[in-house]
């Protein structure tokens, strides 16, 4: 192996990696809810590192040959599936009461395809049968209490307090599922939406509170995307130009040095 050009490829493919994700979380810095992704990597450990024994192992380098000793340097770098940060976004105020947002934990659920998911949107609307739907241009059905799509008057008037409860004419009508879940239990399905490994019955109530007339934004900060992305390059074009100068040198030890034996 060619340790060199083989660590130099992995830094290439990493840092590639990183901007795919910080790309995503870019495009998606004004999706109300939005959680932005975390790009991890793990490393790849040297065949010798992985034996017992052996100055792979970091045992004595005294007689170690050359190969002993780039093994040492490690197996390059892996990348490994995205973290969710669910840290709280900024809370935008608007005028319309089908706006809500979370403050601290917990998560909305939302019924799309006959599937049943969590969120943090609460970019809420009517269609015209009066079910309350997310603004998303899909008309993903909002869930009560008991997992069922609400259903409201589309002509009384709207409030929602902090614990969810849906009043018209200062009347309870439905209750918003409001549910707590562990964030290792989620991966993202979606810009919002979120797939919860247990059954939504299962879970606990959350422990945060409703928000009217606002709603959360992205927990997205462009600035610090944009300059971990221009980190990111300045990685990818570090290594791309690692790799063309082992090439060169290769070139020259098989077409130069050869010729001089």
């Amino acid at each position: 192996m060619i340790y060199g050009l083989y660590l130099s490829a992995a830094g290439v493919v990493t840092s590639a990696y990183t901007q795919d994700v910080i790309a995503n979380n870019l495009a998606n810095a004004e999706t109300s809810g939005f959680k932005r992704d975390l790009a991890l990597f793990t490393q790849r450990r040297a065949e010798a590192q992985t034996r017992a024994g052996g100055a792979g192992r970091g045992g004595s380098m005294a007689g170690a040959t050359r190969s002993d000793i780039l093994e040492n340097i490690g197996g390059g770098l892996f990348a490994a599936p995205t973290a969710m940060d669910t840290s709280q976004g900024d809370l935008e105020t608007t005028d319309s009461p089908m706006d809500v947002s979370v403050v601290g934990n917990g998560y909305f659920a939302v019924e799309s395809g006959g599937k049943q998911y969590l969120s943090r949107s609460g970019h809420f609307t009517l269609d015209r049968n009066g079910a309350l739907v997310l603004a998303n241009g899909r008309d993903d059905r909002v869930l009560d209490k008991d997992l069922k799509p609400i259903v409201i008057d589309p002509r009384a008037t709207v409030t929602i307090d902090k614990q969810g409860v849906i009043a018209q004419n200062n009347k309870p009508v439905a209750k918003l599922a409001f549910l707590d879940a562990n964030p290792k239990q989620l991966s993202k399905y979606g810009s919002t939406f979120l797939a919860c490994s247990d059954d939504l019955k299962s879970l606990p109530a959350a422990s945060g509170m409703v928000q009217d007339k606002a709603l959360e934004r992205s927990n997205v900060d462009p600035a610090i995307e944009l300059n971990h992305l221009m980190e990111s390059q300045r990685q990818l074009e570090a290594n791309a130009n690692m790799i063309r100068y082992q090439d060169t040198t290769l070139g020259r030890l098989v077409n130069d040095v050869a010729k001089i034996g």
